[in-house]
Parts: C-alpha cells; structure tokens; sequence
C-alpha cells in the first residue's frame, strides 16, 4: 500500500522521448468507462490493458499501479463540478451551484464516494475546485479556518445525499425493484408495526409515502437541506459582521 502522501501528481513529470502512442487522457477514460461500470473493484490494470487493446507497458508507463490510476480517475470526475467565480453571481448561488454539480458528479461516478479521503485530493481539477470555491466564500466574508468549516460543510451535505441515493440505487438496480414501488411493497409491515409507532404511522399517511416518488423526495430533501444550511451560514456571517 503506497504511503497516504506518495500522489501521482507529487511525482516528477516523465520526459516525452520515449512515451507509448497510447495516451494518459485515454487511460484515466477508459478507466472511468469501467468504474462506472462495475465499479473500483472490477477495475485492474490487466482488464484495462485489454479494453485499450495494449499491453501493460504502456499503462504503467503513464502510472506506477491502480492507486496512481484511481487518483487520476477521481480528479478527471472532479473536473465536471463548476464552480461559479466570485462577481459571476452571489456566494448563495455559487455555492447551490458547487454542491448541485457536487451531488450530480457522485451519482453519475458513484466509485468515487468510496474513495474520497482515501489519497490527497490534489490535482488540477481538485486544486482549481478549491481555489474557487476559497475565492467565492472569501469574497462572501469568510475567512480563516471559519472558511474551510464552512466549505466543508457545503460538500460533506453533497457527498452525504450523495452517498445515500446511490447505495439505494445500486441495491435497487441489482433486485430489479420498481423504485416507486419500494413504500408499497412495505406497506404491510408498516400496518402491522403501526400501532407501536403511531407517530411514524400518522405522518406516513400523511404524506402518502407510498406513492412518492422516493429519487424525486432525494432531489427535495438535498434541496431542502442546502437551503437551512445556505441560511444558517448567512445568519452566522451576518452576526459574525454586525
């Protein structure tokens, strides 16, 4: 296991003069193509060699082992989250933007949310990520640790909606299970079990949970859940201000 700080981008730059036609940019999207597929488990560098049609040399020419292969792939996945510069619009919008693509991103590539943490976040989509994000919250008011507490917080709300939703949609996925048919499916338990939870039971006929549909209530709950936290951290600035 490669030490926490030995990144692929801390590496010193190869020289081109004897680089493999196949190129970097090609391995980290084929790579992505498997991971989607079948996840950082079904991922190996011999099952990719194979899918580009080339041998090992090559991919191990651009990365030392699959570590090096995942860090690329994580930051190629980073790269589709935009994050509005500071002027574009307000620091609320900005930050609904970030952790919306945030949320998008992870569901899109769900692999990733396993490895988030894992290595230094680092590359150049991670790197002009948080430089815009540090620029939008810093011309919002926030400064210090107080900035990174707060960033923190918007992304851990993405990564942690995130993080729910595409379990259920895996598990889902593998059953073959209608979605919209899950509360239906459970409702007889629920009948039975209601009068020890009747507070449970009341809101659930309530709000018709059976016939939700449970990805549009993700979609309203994330939503619901930016918006307390875009309103507390607004309170705390402006307190923080006066």
């Amino acid at each position: 296991m490669p030490d926490f700080t030995d990144s692929v981008w801390t590496r010193p730059p190869r020289t081109r003069g004897d680089q493999p036609s196949l190129t970097r940019e090609q391995i980290v999207r084929t790579a992505i193509e498997l991971l989607d597929a079948e996840g950082a488990v079904g991922l190996s560098m011999r099952r990719l060699g194979t899918r580009l049609g080339s041998g090992a040399t090559s991919l191990y020419w651009h990365v030392a082992h699959k570590d090096e292969l995942l860090e690329l792939a994580v930051d190629e996945v980073l790269g589709e989250i935009y994050v509005p510069e500071p002027g574009d619009t307000s620091w609320r919008i900005g930050a609904s933007v970030l952790a919306n693509g945030m949320r998008s991103a992870l569901l899109r590539h769900a692999w990733v949310i396993g490895l988030l943490g894992t290595r230094p976040t680092i590359g150049p989509n991670a790197m002009r990520m948080g430089n815009r994000m540090v620029a939008l919250f810093t011309a919002a008011g926030f400064t210090g640790l107080e900035l990174s507490h707060a960033c923190a917080l918007l992304q851990s709300h993405a990564i942690g909606a995130a993080t729910t939703e595409a379990a259920i949609a895996a598990s889902l996925q593998r059953t073959g299970v209608d979605p919209v048919d899950v509360a239906r499916r459970l409702e007889p338990y629920l009948d039975r079990t209601a009068a020890d939870n009747p507070d449970y039971d009341r809101w659930r006929r309530e709000v018709d949970q059976a016939n939700q549909n449970p990805y549009v209530v993700f979609q309203e709950g994330f939503a619901f859940g930016l918006e307390r936290i875009l309103d507390g951290l607004e309170l705390w600035l402006g307190t923080r201000k006066a």
